[in-house]
């Protein structure tokens, strides 16, 4: 009687899962939430229409001085680019952001000299935070056939991660970056909710693939996230090696 028993309820079970697969459409696993329509860009040249154009070839109007935010930016523009003018100290942007879609492209003058990390050097942070050279920093530099910390080469997430490869080109030519950055998140005590995340492509080729930063970068010492904070905004450096100062155009991003 009990093994009889066994075998109804086995049999009644089954028979309701049969049923609850029957009774299961393609629809319950379709979703039907709102996709934004965007036209795709052209080309790089091109920024997508819902971008936020960062420069647009004659002025800085989006940028400000790091260290004196109340004074304009006042790196040189000529010719749609802009270039570095080391005496002016670092540059950020006006406005501040989360999570984003950016495109940048920069140039090192085919005169340019020295060796290592005085050589081209730049910086690009994700996010400026704190104090002038504070931030999460995307390494910029020559870094076609010049030996250094990989680490610290171009495409590096700056002493904390190096590129999965190398994919820079000449001095004199232009190079592109195209980046997605996810911002850390803080809790309400200031401990890290979940921290910041990067993917970066560097002349067409990822170079970074989802990495998770350790926190802010730092020239010395270990990284960590030490203080919580909101959308900040971007910044360039003016790096203090005495080689030729590197060059930038066509700089939009998107907010994701």
């Amino acid at each position: 009687m009990k093994i009889q028993t066994a075998i109804l309820t086995v049999l009644l079970l089954g028979g309701a899962a049969l049923a609850n697969a029957q009774e299961a459409k393609h629809e319950d696993t379709e979703f039907y939430t709102p996709v934004k329509d965007v036209a795709p860009a052209k080309n790089s040249k091109t920024p997508p229409p819902d971008a936020i154009i960062l420069f647009n070839g004659k002025n800085l109007d989006q940028w400000v001085k790091t260290n004196d935010k109340t004074k304009p930016a006042a790196w040189k523009v000529e010719k749609n680019m802009f270039t570095v003018v080391k005496t002016e100290g670092n540059i950020e942007t006006k406005q501040s952001f989360n999570n984003y879609q950016l495109h940048l492209e920069f140039k090192i003058p085919s005169n340019i000299t020295g060796e290592g990390q005085a050589r081209g050097n730049s910086g690009l942070f994700l996010a400026s935070i704190g104090k002038d050279d504070l931030g999460y920093e995307l390494q910029i530099l020559d870094s076609y056939n010049n030996k250094t910390y990989t680490n610290g080469m171009a495409g590096s997430i700056y002493k904390q991660t190096t590129p999965l490869s190398n994919p820079s080109i000449g001095p004199g030519k232009w190079q592109t970056y195209d980046i997605n950055w996810t911002a850390p998140t803080f809790n309400a005590d200031g401990s890290v909710k979940t921290p910041a995340m990067v993917t970066v492509i560097f002349n067409g080729i990822v170079v970074q693939n989802n990495f998770i930063l350790k926190g802010p970068t730092q020239y010395v010492g270990q990284p960590a996230y030490r203080e919580a904070h909101g959308a900040s905004p971007i910044k360039l450096q003016a790096h203090g090696d005495k080689s030729e100062p590197i060059s930038f155009r066509n700089i939009w991003i998107r907010e994701l």
